[in-house]
């Protein structure tokens, strides 16, 4: 029988990168710390977590923060982070919302660990990674 993850999931095979997508219905009830604890243990057991909604700056500056304090040389080498900003207001340029300036709160956040992923190109349309086996 499978060794049981959160919440019952099943491990993902020494053979693969497991992918946890998290619905922004399932952040929703959540709080900032709730939020920052389930993407921290999903990345420390060396998984990729995409947050369908993402996070909000502060909750961004606090993962941030958190990681800092975990990070060990032996154990955990920190968080790679990138987010792909979705505007529903095409007048909103690319630069603004980068910089937090677009009103629109959806975006499409990649969290990963720094020793497997690696953001190989990012554009207003597309962020390209590469993501290796520990």
């Amino acid at each position: 029988m499978p060794k049981a993850t959160r919440e019952n999931e099943e491990e993902a095979p020494d053979d693969g990168v497991r992918v946890d997508m998290i619905s922004g219905a399932r952040m929703e009830g959540l709080t900032s710390m709730e939020k920052i604890r389930l993407i921290l243990d999903g990345v420390r057991e060396g998984n990729i977590v995409i947050l369908e909604e993402g996070l909000s700056p502060d909750e961004e500056s606090k993962l941030i923060e958190v990681t800092m304090t975990e990070i060990s040389p032996d154990e955990f080498n920190g968080i790679e982070i990138e987010t792909y900003p979705q505007s529903s207001t095409g007048d909103v340029g690319l630069f603004d919302r980068l910089l937090g300036n677009d009103n629109d709160a959806k975006k499409l956040t990649v969290i990963g660990p720094a020793n497997q992923i690696e953001t190989l190109h990012k554009d207003e349309n597309l962020i390209s990674a590469l993501v290796s086996r520990k």
